[in-house]
């Protein structure tokens, strides 16, 4: 599951990229609604070298297999680059994006309109639920770091003593 296999055109293809530092419910929620959508979801970890994680690469890459292990339409892999440059590796027409407020639409947008003109991939952007809208990696690891319970914050493969 973690590796990218060729793709044909007339399969609908999307990629969910995202650092996943950690992985949190809200991203579980919109892979699992993009899912109708698609024949395939392509779960990117995206390799940013000049970004600082608290969670190294392979640890956060098991907690995406383990998390869509169950789930035959759903790829997990990491990759470096630009997002798309490895949907057209992929043969991935669209990127799927959530959005869980007014400011993440004002960053994605621009993000996506260049994702178009670099390769004509196509966003579609999915609102966070309700119950999820407040929840962000950024939050998560700043409740970690405190000590905090975070299991409500996180699917159950994201376990940290």
């Amino acid at each position: 599951m973690s590796t990218a296999q060729g793709a044909s055109t007339d399969r609908r293809i999307a990629v969910f990229p995202g650092s996943f530092d950690p992985i949190t419910v809200g991203h579980v929620s919109i892979v699992m609604r993009s899912l109708p959508l698609f024949d395939r979801v392509v779960v990117a970890m995206g390799e940013n070298t000049t970004k600082r994680y608290m969670f190294p690469l392979e640890q956060r890459l098991e907690w995406l297999r383990k998390t869509f292990s169950n789930n035959p339409k759903v790829e997990t892999l990491s990759y470096q680059g630009l997002t798309a440059d490895l949907c057209a590796e992929l043969g991935a027409q669209y990127i799927v994006r959530g959005l869980r407020n007014s400011t993440d639409h004002g960053n994605e947008r621009s993000i996506a309109l260049m994702n178009h003109a670099l390769r004509g991939v196509e966003t579609i952007f999915l609102p966070a639920l309700p119950e999820h809208a407040h929840i962000s990696s950024t939050i998560v690891r700043e409740l970690m770091a405190n000590k905090a319970d975070v299991s409500a914050f996180v699917p159950a493969a994201v376990r940290v003593p």
